[in-house]
Formats: C-alpha cells, structure tokens, sequence
C-alpha cells in the first residue's frame, strides 16, 4: 500500500484538483456563465482518498462557512527585509505577518508553507523563491502569499489556489486581480459587526469540548503515521508532556509546513472524551509557527505546542518546557527528566500502536475495508488511553480510601515505578485527589 505524502494539506477532506493560473488577460473570467468556476474550491466535502470513512456521521450542517479575515502578498526586498506588499482589506493590522508567512531561513529553499497564529486567527501561507536575473533583486525572487481565518479547519481548502498565486505573483509581480477577486467572494460571511478580533479562537484538538466528528476535517492525510515514524517510541514520551499540557517548542530548519503537522498531531495525544475532565487545565494550543517576534506572547503562555526555524530560542528556556530538535526531545526541568526514559509500559504501548497500524493496512488491503483510517485509529488509540487514565484516577478519588496503588497503575497502561513521577504531575495539573502508595525506586 502507498504511503501518503507529509506534506499534505492540513486535512482529511479531499481537496479539489489543481488548477491552471487563468489567463492574465481575463482577470474577471471567473465570474462567467453558471456554474462559475472557484479556483479556490468550495471547501464542501470530496470523494476519493480523503472522504470520510462511511462509519462516519459528518453532517452537511457541521460543515464551517467560509470566513476569510484577509488575503495578502509578503514579498522580501534586499534593502528592506521581509515586508506587506499588499493585502486586502487595507486597514487591517498585519504587524508581524511579515515575518510569519515567511520562515527565517526560507531564502536556502525553493517553496514551503506555513501555518501560524495571528492574534485570534489562524494563518497559512504559501512560499516560493524564484531565481531572477536582476542585480536589484540579487538573484532571487522571494514572495509568499496567505490568508487569514478566525479556525484553522478551513485553511486547507485553499492550499492550491495559494501555492498558484505565490508562483503568479512571481512571474508577474503586481498583479492582485485574482486575490481581489477571492477576497471579494469570501470576505462577506463574517456577521454583521463583527471583526476578526472577536471571534471565537477554535482550539479544535481539545476533543473534550468540540468532540470527535469535527476533527474529521482538520488533520492531513498520512500525517499521523509521518508524525509516528519520525519519533518512534519517543511519540509515547510526547504524549505525557501533551497531556501534562506542557509548553512544546519544536525546532527544525526549513521547509516548516511539515513540521506544522508535528505540531498539530502533539496537540493531538492530549485528548480525552470524558465529561468534567481537564475543564480547569490549560488547553494544548497549536500555535504552529513562532519566531522572534512572539516572544512577549509565548511568555504569557501556560502550555502550547509550537515550532520554529530559529535556533536561538534554545537558549530561552523560560519560554518553553520541552524542546524538540530534530528526533532530540529534552527538558531542562530536573522534575520532568524521568518522563524522557522510555520504560516498559511504554515499549508496550507503542508496540501496541504498531500492531493496530499493521491489521488496520492489512484489512485495507486484503480485505479492501477502507471504514476507518490511520488517523483515526491513531486520535482513537491515545484518547481511549487518556480516557482510561482519567476515568481510573476519578473512580479512585470517588473511593473512600482515595488509594491508587501499583494494580490501578498497570491497569491504566502504566509503569508503577517507572510513571510514578508523570502520575504525580497527572494528579497535580488536573487537581485529583488521590494517595500515590507507589514506593518511589530512588527510595527502596
């Protein structure tokens, strides 16, 4: 069976075919006889591959309007550094997207894309470098084009029609029409007066609130299985950080867009479906790509999961609790160390989570069942986990005893020594009242 690709789109929906850039000479031709032609999709639902699995209840109802906050064009200038060429509508404050839509260190590769926060908004924007003969430009041509949207689950829908307008604003440097008339079709479905800053911020990987049919759009395709082959068993330690709800930094060179998707699936292992669980904890937040400039923002942040190009922000460690550099994971809290050394419980796991990826692609492909995914048995697998952990830990604090003793540990899928420092934390960040009766192995 073929692997999916790790670059895909932030989603599981199909997504339209790849178009032609039209002709520069009918900048309006779009708007022709019915049924006009969207260049930048419907957003609606898609056949094929990215369908969703027929086990599935996605109502045409759940499906998220169309809420474009604005459109622009970042070029870098060799005087100037990266700067807003243009940007619709004029009057809205783009401070930093500047720096955002374009990754420092950008200027060594030929195309990426991006995935950011903006204030309460949600960004992706598209990158390419093209070679120039000209001396003004010393050679390169570099632009990126992207949007803004008050929820991420609707960004993937323009992935074509952005990658086509980066490279049109290469060839032809100044001409908006096709992004006027795109913010045009899509600017008018805020309601009435409201503005981008109060909108509602969808943090769509906090399934306890928003529950599992609307994850169904959200995470690319092959992403999840991308994300489990890179780290290996450290994806289990990655899980305890997330659902300790931890501060996640990942460093990478670029291209970043992949790395938004590590991101994504981080925020992905904190989970949990039970009611009244982690509704007093801060909720994992996919910032995706940060640099510099969001420093005085990351230092308000409780938790979150974040990456960057920046290789200084290593050296600032009270911006973040976990540090991921390349497969590298590290902390430079003494408290939280324990959780790096993978134990027993863990090999289990992840040997579990390998044994369910394999019938699932045997089933696939002798059986031809395509009802479920891997990314959903992959969501499915650590929220059933955390599920578990959780409805333990409340039967025990509703107990008269309130003791939790190595039984309920393993019960749970846990190592009784060798999780006994992440039950600790589990118990202090989400407020449960338990006694650990765990001997500590430093102690015996």
């Amino acid at each position: 069976m073929g692997e999916q690709a790790d670059d895909a789109p932030l989603l599981i929906w199909a997504e339209g075919p790849a178009v032609a850039l039209p002709e520069p000479a009918e900048p309006g031709s779009w708007r022709g006889s019915c049924p006009p032609p969207t260049p930048w999709g419907s957003g609606g639902g898609g056949g094929g591959r990215g369908e969703p699995a027929s086990g599935s209840v996605v109502q045409p109802a759940q499906v998220e309007e169309d809420q474009i906050v604005a459109v622009f064009v970042v070029t870098f200038d060799p005087r100037s550094g990266n700067m807003v060429e243009w940007c619709l509508p004029q009057d809205i404050d783009l401070e930093g997207i500047e720096f955002k839509s374009m990754a420092s260190g950008s200027h060594k590769i030929q195309s990426d894309f991006i995935y950011f926060r903006k204030g309460l908004c949600f960004g992706l924007a598209c990158f390419a470098n093209m070679p120039v003969e000209s001396e003004l430009e010393r050679g390169a041509r570099m632009k990126s084009v992207g949007i803004l949207c008050p929820s991420y689950t609707l960004l993937y829908r323009y992935m074509h029609f952005l990658e086509n307008q980066v490279r049109h604003q290469l060839e032809m440097p100044g001409h908006y029409s096709h992004l006027e008339a795109f913010y045009d079709d899509k600017k008018g479905v805020l309601p009435a007066g409201t503005t981008a800053s109060q909108q509602s911020v969808h943090w769509l990987p906090s399934i306890h609130r928003y529950m599992y049919p609307e994850m169904k759009i959200t995470h690319p395709a092959g992403c999840m299985s991308q994300f489990i082959k890179f780290f290996g068993e450290q994806i289990v330690t990655l899980w305890k950080f997330a659902l300790l709800r931890k501060r996640i930094l990942i460093f990478s060179p670029p291209p970043i867009g992949v790395v938004c998707y590590r991101v994504y699936c981080c925020c992905c292992l904190a989970n949990i479906s039970l009611p009244g669980i982690g509704g007093t904890v801060p909720e994992s937040k996919p910032f995706f790509y940060v640099n510099v400039a969001d420093i005085e923002v990351l230092e308000t942040e409780v938790s979150y999961v974040a990456c960057t190009t920046e290789k200084i922000f290593e050296e600032k460690q009270d911006l973040y609790d976990v540090y991921v550099d390349n497969q590298n994971v590290k902390t430079h809290h003494e408290h939280l160390k324990p959780l790096l050394k993978i134990n027993s419980a863990d090999k289990e796991k992840y040997r579990r989570l390998n044994d369910q990826r394999q019938m699932l692609m045997y089933s696939q492909e002798v059986d031809g069942d395509c009802s479920s995914c891997e990314e959903d048995l992959f969501i499915l697998f650590f929220m059933e986990q955390n599920n578990r952990i959780f409805q333990t830990l409340v039967e025990v604090s509703a107990s008269q005893d309130k003791t939790l003793t190595a039984d309920h540990a393993r019960g749970m899928g846990l190592d009784p020594q060798g999780d006994r420092s992440f039950l600790m934390d589990l118990l202090e960040v989400y407020g449960i009242d338990v006694m650990l009766v765990i001997d500590n192995p430093c102690c015996t």
